[in-house]
């Protein structure tokens, strides 16, 4: 018989939570430590729901897990702030299996580890769907918040990393007759190993996403060199909502337009076999790609790209408020008809 949660009642729901938190849980709040005399704190919210931001069909309970926890971290990366702790409440049918409901703190526990931070508080209550609610809070040294209102005429715009990758690895969950596509087109002589590879590598896009910390870190490192520290010269977000959409935001906010490098943009191959005529909406408007897009000064952005593998200049900011060739819609409308 499978054990449910309704068999452990809350009190042993929370025994098991309990080996994936921090030592400070326990009492009725976390406490977060000192003044933070040189620092700000930023905090970011977001809710996963099942059926709207996952599904059995294509995401474990530890992908489950890791992305809840990402795509926050994410959010505190774009910010350019280091990750402090996280706290995460779960809504739960009671015929929620007790597997999936700690295979879920595994993949989570095992992202925050993989970027330095921890679990520190939550709640738990019944619920028709299951419902991941984390908030993630986070540190960066006054007045090197990056934002996205504080674009300038001339600055690069930077992707940094490939794009369309995550939607390539959801079709591919989705559709196996695309898998098949893939490996055909991959397939050298009767050697499809790397083909198989590459698909598994490319549904990890999709079920793993990574928060880009090491650009923040390579960031922080030319700035030194280039004795930018205290003329903070970037902006920009995460590419949560597509590409296009996070250009089109910091335009807005900033109040500029942009004009956008259209033979710089790198398609990956996969995306041009899975999407064919349909590839560059994938890398545009596809989504939960969570890499970042900065705008920053070229002689900046020359060696950074240089410097950060799959990242690229693909675009200048402009004066004016037109975005050249792009569709002002995001990857995704969560009230859309």
């Amino acid at each position: 018989m499978t054990e449910t949660i309704k068999n452990l009642g809350e009190q042993g729901l929370l025994k098991i939570f309990r080996q994936y938190c921090s030592e400070v849980v326990g009492d009725d709040a976390a406490p977060m430590g000192g003044t933070l005399t040189e620092h700000q704190m930023v905090v970011t919210t977001d809710m996963l729901v099942d059926g709207v931001h996952f599904s059995d069909r294509t995401t474990s309970p530890e992908d489950v897990g890791w992305r809840a926890a990402a795509v926050n971290l994410s959010d505190l990366a774009a910010m350019g702030a280091k990750p402090w702790g996280v706290v995460m409440s779960v809504g739960l049918p009671s015929d929620t299996t007790v597997a999936w409901i700690e295979g879920v703190y595994r993949g989570f526990s095992e992202c925050l580890r993989t970027y330095g931070t921890e679990l520190v508080g939550g709640d738990t209550v019944r619920s028709p769907i299951r419902t991941l609610s984390v908030t993630a809070f986070g540190q960066v040294p006054q007045n090197q918040i990056i934002q996205r209102h504080t674009a300038r005429v001339g600055d690069a715009i930077v992707m940094t990393g490939l794009h369309g990758l995550s939607k390539a690895g959801l079709e591919l969950l989705l559709h196996e007759n695309l898998q098949e596509k893939l490996l055909a087109n991959l397939k050298i002589g009767n050697c499809i190993l790397s083909g198989k590879a590459l698909e598994q590598a490319i549904c990890r896009y999709h079920q793993r996403p990574t928060p880009r910390f090491d650009a923040i870190a390579l960031l922080h490192k030319l700035l030194k060199q280039h004795n930018h520290l205290k003329d903070f010269p970037i902006s920009g977000m995460d590419s949560s909502d597509g590409l296009a959409d996070a250009i089109a935001q910091i335009c807005r906010a900033s109040q500029v337009g942009a004009k956008i490098f259209w033979r710089s943009l790198p398609i990956h191959r996969a995306i041009r076999i899975l999407a064919g005529d349909r590839a560059l909406d994938w890398v545009l408007y596809g989504g939960e790609d969570f890499e970042l897009v900065l705008c920053m000064p070229f002689k900046l952005a020359e060696p950074f790209v240089h410097q950060l593998p799959n990242s690229a200049i693909i675009g200048e900011i402009i004066e004016g408020n037109q975005i050249d060739g792009l569709e002002m819609r995001s990857a995704f409308q969560h009230f859309a008809t």
